[in-house]
């Protein structure tokens, strides 16, 4: 499928984002393909070949949700992989580089990231996970027109910008731009 390929060549925080989304709509259709094709895909593509591009890929995903056991919650296997390796990159600017800006930046979010873990139930994730559930609940929070705090704006920006410097080191890593050893 051309989008989420797309998506995570481009932007992996978006990619992961656009999944979680995809993953919450398959459950809220309780994983009926049937229901899916006509309230989301149908009233989108006309085209023959796209709609069962869409359904295949829709029910390659809903097939892998269940045998990877995440009806209720979690997240498909390639997404935790994907976080593991941002996680990885995340420790290295930190700790092997030891990237001046970057842990700036960090040290700014953390206040965030630490606040946003206490008021949801993501106490046993990591950072990196906590930053990518607090952009998918901004996505939320605006797509149902909810507003939003002056505080929790900020609090949003300051981890967005982490995930952001993160993704752009992370496509660099993933290009061979980028140079651990220059720090």
């Amino acid at each position: 499928m051309k989008i989420p390929q797309s998506k995570a060549s481009d932007n992996i925080a978006e990619y992961i984002i656009y999944m979680y989304q995809i993953e919450d709509t398959i459950r809220a259709f309780k994983f009926d393909i049937d229901l899916i094709m006509s309230n989301i895909i149908e009233p989108q593509i006309s085209n023959k070949n796209d709609l069962n591009e869409q359904k295949n890929w829709y029910e390659d995903l809903i097939n892998k949700m269940k045998s990877q056991k995440i009806e209720k919650k979690g997240h498909l296997l390639e997404l935790s992989d994907f976080i593991i390796e941002l996680s990885y990159l995340h420790n290295t600017l930190l700790t092997v580089t030891n990237d001046k800006k970057y842990k700036g930046i960090v040290d700014t979010s953390n206040p965030f990231i630490e606040e946003f873990k206490q008021k949801s139930n993501l106490a046993d994730k990591n950072s990196i996970e906590i930053l990518l559930h607090a952009m998918y609940m901004k996505l939320l929070l605006k797509l149902t027109k909810k507003p939003i705090s002056d505080a929790s704006e900020e609090a949003f920006e300051g981890m967005r910008v982490q995930l952001a410097y993160l993704v752009a080191a992370y496509h660099q890593m993933k290009n061979g731009n980028l140079d651990f050893l220059s720090n």
